[in-house]
């Protein structure tokens, strides 16, 4: 199973609900086994930048995350939400368990 986790900054706050929206767009997509969209609690300690959202996925195998982002579900959000992000990090990564499972 593959992990994918981006983290989005908002350039100016008042945007924020915007993105939240474009983001959750994606929710709608049939081609995850799981979908969220998250709001940072920001509780870190830490100081620094620190993201706003963050939208985790699982997807059981690359052809279903390539499905995903061909999705037009996909290209829409992309089209609300990039002009008013800020940055944008994203991660893809193979689960423990399916490790385990190979």
């Amino acid at each position: 199973m593959i992990r994918h986790i981006v983290f989005f900054t908002v350039k100016n706050p008042e945007d924020r609900e915007t993105v939240y929206d474009g983001l959750s767009l994606l929710t709608r997509s049939r081609h995850a086994r799981h979908f969220e969209i998250g709001r940072n609690l920001k509780s870190d300690q830490l100081q620094g930048d620190m993201p706003d959202f963050v939208v985790y996925g699982e997807f059981d195998d690359e052809a279903q995350l390539a499905a995903f982002k061909a999705d037009p579900l996909y290209q829409c959000s992309i089209e609300i939400v990039r002009p008013l992000r800020d940055k944008r990090i994203a991660a893809d990564f193979l689960s423990a368990d399916a490790a385990l499972e190979s």
